[in-house]
């Protein structure tokens, strides 16, 4: 445990229920409803008075050229419902290899949760993210940069709009920036630029068979040489990997 962490926190976030927040399902997959959402107009002004009242806490400055990953935490890096003894025991295998790869790369990371900058942080120090030697996070974003929007049929939900980071930073857009978050619904303002990452449940019994954040480093890998991401669809990620590896196969036989 870190150390000057209060017990009471610790309990929290080992018990996996930040702020009593309720399971999120996610049914969200429709094309059409994304693309009239992400041209709605008052959708687009709610993003700019984020950028407006919400400046970002930048944690390193963003390297000159680099792309841009944005991460979710809850069922994506982190099991926050299971219950263990300490946090590390919660924590997605290789997520710290995952993080110094994608930095290797040349990606900067930032963290992005439905959650409070309180709990971000806290995680965060808890898992060894933050001040880890081996990838620095360009800064951390929270739930009140998130806005509301209303989608048939499904009512009204909150989304994670990337171009309230890309309006910060102008080196980084469409064609430069993944997202990886469990639930679809968070980059419904932005779908060609979100991954679904399988969530990751029952730390337990997990632990011993997840391998998803190995696959998609070596994703991201690929990535990296491609200076346009609006061509490619992130949903057939694994098709892509596998027609990328046999077409090496090929070459070399």
């Amino acid at each position: 445990m870190m150390v000057g962490s209060a017990e009471k926190d610790i309990a929290k976030i080992q018990a996996g229920k930040p702020e009593n927040a309720p399971e999120v399902l996610d049914d969200f997959d429709d094309n059409a409803v994304e693309e009239a959402i992400t041209l709605r107009v008052e959708n687009l002004q709610k993003i700019d008075k984020r950028v407006a009242s919400l400046p970002i806490e930048v944690l390193n400055e963003p390297r000159p050229g680099s792309k841009l990953l944005v991460l979710d935490i809850d069922y994506t890096l982190f099991d926050h419902r299971s219950v263990a003894t300490n946090a590390m025991q919660l924590m997605r295998p290789y997520l710290h290899e995952f993080l110094a790869k994608a930095y290797r790369d040349n990606y900067d990371i930032v963290i992005w949760s439905a959650t409070s900058m309180r709990w971000i942080k806290l995680k965060m120090d808890e898992l060894g993210v933050t001040g880890n030697l081996d990838y620095k996070l360009a800064f951390m974003v929270d739930s009140r940069a998130m806005i509301s929007v209303h989608a048939e049929p499904y009512g009204v939900i909150e989304v994670k709009p990337l171009g309230y980071i890309w309006k910060n930073y102008k080196q980084w857009g469409p064609q430069n920036t993944i997202m990886f978050d469990d639930l679809r619904r968070n980059f419904v303002m932005n779908p060609q630029s979100g991954l679904k990452i399988r969530p990751f449940k029952n730390a337990a019994t997990a632990q011993a068979t997840d391998r998803e954040l190995l696959k998609l480093s070596k994703y991201l890998t690929v990535l990296k040489d491609i200076d346009d991401f609006k061509s490619l669809d992130h949903r057939n990620w694994e098709k892509f990997l596998k027609s990328r590896k046999r077409s090496r196969d090929e070459d070399t036989a």
